[in-house]
């Protein structure tokens, strides 16, 4: 879990509830994590005699915030004991791979002493131990790690003064726990030069008169060679770091200000949480268009991967929140995106990597001697059906023109193929929490939305007999979900079915992604009597036996859960949220929806970070942290709230962009 994630589309940088370093991901958001949660940039202090680690020593008190209106850090350090308090802002500049650390040190204690405060790089270049370098460079007066086309410098000043220390050595070898612990004795060995699994310190010395408080710069630059890190250590100098963090703070500020939603009847931390969503969901954004699940790498630890990766449905929601909130560009990228990685057939794979190569999977190719395409549909069609949301706000008609049969001629074409001859469905796929294979009311919803959405994109370009084709698959889809899917007895819709041996083999399990789907995607209108009956039900069912709130996924689900209930999710607690707007008719409905908003930010770290996860029984945050399409759920659901206000004619300029 990451309490704070700091990006700018080539060098992202993750820090953890102690304010240190625990992932790096550079040249691309995703791709290469050089620290990989399992390793530690740490900050330390010496005073007095002894040492203490932010991450080891408990006597620290850290509070972990997200500057407001910035992607930039507000940390806070407290030490009673040790007398020392610190103050950190962090930023990744915004036009280059530099990460800077501000960090006010004060001496709370009554009279003059004597502190250092040591940063201490622990790197896993390229994710693989072995084979790295790390040295002093005394022309630059840094430290720097490389291999092969990675190279890391660090620096810095305290106040005028580059850092005072520095050793390089080697960590979990040979019985060697780490160079930190060089900086116990408060004086470092200034070795120049290691190889292998190596690690290193720099320290920064001063005297502190009671009560005063002096600054720290640290910097990191990242290059793809010697001369690139060393080209950008000499711009920080030049420019201040004082200078870069400022700037960068101020385009973050632009950037989330570019339109004034007016946050009718909702909280300021409401509003907050919006602005920082908007700020998170941006920094997984990767410079080719890629946006990763999450950046937290701790997922590493408990399973077999990470969320690093691109999946095209995530992505599509994450796109549509950029869109609706005014950031067409990122749209646009993403889309370029899905249409350099579309496989030939017509149909998106499992997951992605952000330079355009398969990510890891589990889905076979073969199911009891028989070929299966190993794809969640969903994915296939959530990206058409963003796509004309896209342009519905852009207007782009030559982006649009210049996709069309590369990528919604060709998915389409899959789409109104690839379906079941006795029930006119998609055949079965896997399901889109990755758990079941089969015939899911949800990827079926999707395609039909994905369907109609070929259709007005290609009659709107001129190709009237396609447009036809795909409106009328759409409405056989359509059909097939309200025959097949629809459970008249209970009211209810089916999660799937699959057919076997000319038979219908229902799983009635209740989903919120079924009610989901059939709003989302327009298969049936917000006040259809089955849906409004299916929805109410859904609901009913899924928040019994829930002291902390929300609503999972669907019943009896395993994942993460540690008692008998399963656990709360934000975005299946803010699609429930999503309804209630549909179906609000008057101010006094959306009651229920600041609710849920104010749930939601009850659930995120101090920071703002929202996990995957809520643990129904006692309220910790689990899974991943941050999960993109948490914060992409909030930010559409917010601008849905704020649309229908304006619908409903309570306020007249709710949504700016809209």
């Amino acid at each position: 879990m990451r309490s704070i994630v700091l990006s700018n589309g080539s060098l992202l940088i993750a820090l953890d509830h102690f304010g240190e370093v625990r992932d790096l991901y550079f040249p691309r958001v995703g791709l290469e994590d050089h620290v990989r949660g399992r390793m530690r940039h740490r900050v330390g202090v010496w005073v007095d005699g002894e040492l203490s680690w932010l991450s080891e020593d408990p006597r620290w008190h850290i509070s972990v915030l997200c500057k407001e209106e910035s992607l930039a850090s507000n940390i806070t350090a407290i030490n009673t004991s040790l007398g020392i308090e610190l103050s950190f802002t962090d930023v990744v500049y915004n036009e280059s791979p530099i990460f800077l650390r501000r960090v006010l040190v004060k001496n709370t204690a009554g009279g003059s002493r004597e502190i250092k405060v040591y940063f201490a790089h622990q790197f896993e270049i390229y994710r693989a131990h072995g084979g790295d370098t790390a040295y002093f460079d005394p022309i630059n007066h840094a430290v720097v790690h490389y291999k092969g086309q990675r190279v890391f410098m660090m620096s810095g000043l305290c106040d005028e003064d580059p850092f005072s220390d520095y050793a390089v050595g080697l960590v979990n070898f040979e019985d060697k726990e780490g160079t930190h612990r060089d900086a116990e004795d408060g004086v470092l060995s200034k070795n120049p030069i290691e190889h292998g699994p190596v690690d290193s310190v720099i320290g920064f010395y001063a005297t502190y008169g009671g009560g005063e408080e002096r600054p720290i710069h640290y910097w990191l630059t990242a290059g793809r060679s010697h001369a690139q890190a060393q080209e950008l250590h000499r711009y920080v100098i030049k420019k201040t770091p004082d200078h870069l963090i400022q700037t960068t703070s101020d385009y973050w500020r632009a950037w989330v200000n570019k339109y004034h939603w007016s946050f009718y009847g909702l909280s300021p931390e409401v509003a907050a949480l919006f602005k920082r969503s908007l700020m998170y969901v941006r920094a997984h954004v990767d410079s080719g268009g890629g946006v990763i699940a999450s950046s937290d790498s701790d997922m590493l630890q408990r399973g077999k991967d990470t969320y690093a990766y691109i999946w095209p449905r995530d992505a599509s929601y994450t796109a549509l929140a950029l869109d609706r909130a005014g950031d067409a560009n990122v749209a646009e990228r993403f889309f370029a995106f899905c249409n350099r990685v579309i496989d030939e057939r017509g149909f998106f794979m499992h997951k992605y990597l952000p330079d355009d190569s398969l990510g890891s999977s589990w889905e076979p190719w073969v199911q009891n001697g028989v070929l299966q395409y190993p794809i969640q549909e969903d994915e296939t069609a959530s990206v058409i059906f963003a796509l004309r949301e896209h342009y519905s706000r852009s207007r782009d008609l030559e982006f649009i023109e210049d996709l069309y049969n590369s990528l919604v001629e060709k998915a389409a074409n899959f789409m109104v193929g690839y379906r079941d001859e006795m029930t006119g469905l998609p055949h079965a796929s896997h399901d889109l929490w990755e758990e079941k294979y089969g015939i899911t009311t949800y990827t079926s919803s999707a395609v039909f939305g994905a369907l109609e959405a070929a259709a007005q994109i290609a009659d709107m370009l001129g190709k009237k007999d396609r447009a036809a084709h795909y409106k009328q698959a759409a409405e056989e889809m359509r059909g097939g979900i309200l025959t097949h899917l629809f459970d008249e007895q209970t009211g209810l819709f089916l999660k799937m079915i699959n057919v076997q041996n000319g038979a219908i083999v229902r799983d009635t399990t209740i989903d919120m992604s079924s009610v989901y789907g059939l709003l989302t995607f327009g298969v049936l209108p917000p006040d259809d009597p089955r849906l409004v009956s299916a929805f109410e039900k859904t609901v009913a069912t899924l928040s019994q036996n829930r002291p902390f709130g929300g609503l999972p996924r669907y019943e009896h689900d395993r994942y993460y859960a540690n008692g008998s209930e399963p656990n709360s999710w934000a975005i299946t607690t803010l699609w429930y949220a999503e309804y209630l707007i549909a179906r609000a008719h008057t101010e006094a409905d959306m009651t229920q929806v600041r609710e849920i908003f104010a749930w939601v930010v009850r659930n995120a770290l101090p920071s703002g970070v929202l996990s995957e996860q809520v643990d129904c029984m006692t309220g910790e945050l689990l899974s991943a942290a941050p999960l993109t399409w948490s914060h992409a759920s909030f930010i559409n659901a917010v601008l849905r709230y704020l649309d229908r206000l304006e619908e409903l004619g309570v306020c007249s300029a709710c949504d700016p962009v809209a």
